[in-house]
């Protein structure tokens, strides 16, 4: 027990530019659409490294060090590049997917703890546990706005539509930024301690967790108001909901566990037993595995979606924190997104033509009734 609290205690508290020739940027975004499907990004606290998962085989292909105490990792929608926040070094790495080394280090706030990028691409929002977001230009690697006066932030998510982020907080409260204007637009209190937040993948939904409330609170993005409290597991910690929207997978640091919620009816459904201090876990872009990092034991638990069982477990660094893919669904967020060649701009899943993104708003819709 002493040796877990140490641990728990360690863990705790615990400017180049990108220079890419032509025929490295064909290699790159020839082979982005297979490293989204099958590589994750996991960042290990303790050693500075990011782990590269390749999810065909549940197999550490490389390991890469970046900054000193990396906490948090997101993945460009092509998957060409993964940016890493280091706490303990105010910057963020970039990691170039290609060669899988950093190819650039920028300065942001002081304790940078969580990070999201905007399903297009163009901006990484970077929460500082000091009380700021700061907003890396991806085209360039620069900060172009810093965002105050935002208390103890922890976990971060964007809407598919890229317009708003909502920024969860140990001070209880979510703060929605509108992206246009990078300004706070509105405050959702909701008490405890809040940890990781996700979005529903029609951006209907805000999934927050409270670690010492021991339950979920789900806001509507379209009023700002929680409207529902789903109680269970024993200190959440990391939300993660399939690309489907159907399900939500929640980490549970202290239960050693992972809730799956039907998003439907907001009940847990299942409890999936997996390591110690389970944290930030993510869902693979086919939605068939929840990958989760359990940083007592430096390993990842990896969970059959459609059975809910463990079916591999993937040795990994020290203190592995949290893990992230490409975003897993840019589809649009209404039909109005379709029209007037707008169709074209979606990658993730692509389209052929108006008609086909409009059935895909379609199908999100029913699923939502």
């Amino acid at each position: 027990m002493t040796n877990l609290t140490q641990k728990l205690s360690k863990r705790f508290f615990g400017a180049a530019m990108r220079v890419v020739t032509l025929a490295l940027f064909l290699v790159v975004f020839g082979a982005s659409s297979t490293l989204a499907q099958t590589r994750g990004y996991l960042v290990n606290a303790n050693d500075n490294t990011v782990s590269v998962i390749d999810t065909a085989t549940n197999t550490v292909v490389a390991t890469i060090p970046v900054g000193i105490l990396p906490r948090s990792v997101a993945v460009t929608p092509n998957g060409a590049f993964a940016y890493v926040a280091n706490a303990a070094g105010s910057n963020v790495s970039v990691i170039s997917a290609a060669t899988n080394t950093v190819v650039a280090t920028v300065p942001v706030g002081l304790f940078p703890q969580g990070i999201a990028i905007t399903p297009n691409g163009a901006f990484a929002y970077v929460i500082n546990a000091i009380g700021s977001v700061s907003v890396i230009n991806t085209a360039t690697d620069t900060v172009t706005a810093t965002i105050p006066g935002i208390a103890s932030p922890f976990g971060i998510a964007i809407t598919p539509s890229g317009d708003f982020a909502y920024v969860a907080s140990s001070s209880g409260n979510v703060t929605v930024i509108d992206t246009a204007s990078n300004t706070v637009v509105a405050t959702v209190p909701i008490g405890g301690f809040l940890i990781g937040v996700a979005v529903t993948p029609n951006g209907a939904f805000a999934y927050v967790a409270n670690l010492t409330a021991d339950n979920i609170a789900v806001i509507s993005t379209a009023t700002n108001t929680v409207v529902a409290t789903i109680p269970g597991g024993d200190g959440p910690w990391g939300v993660a909901i399939t690309p489907n929207g159907a399900f939500a997978y929640v980490s549970n640091l202290n239960g050693q566990s992972v809730s799956v919620i039907d998003t439907s009816t907001n009940t847990v459904v299942a409890t999936v037993p997996v390591g110690i201090l389970p944290r930030f876990l993510a869902i693979d872009p086919t939605g068939t595995s929840a990958y989760v990092p359990n940083s007592f034991n430096s390993t990842v638990s990896v969970i059959n979606t459609a059975t809910n069982t463990v079916v591999a477990t993937i040795g990994v660094g020290d203190d592995p924190y949290q893990i992230a893919f490409a975003v897993s669904t840019q589809g649009p967020a209404n039909k109005d997104q379709c029209k007037n060649g707008g169709w074209q701009t979606f990658t993730n899943p692509s389209f052929k033509n108006q008609g086909q993104c409009i059935k895909f708003v379609n199908h999100m819709d029913e699923h939502d009734q």
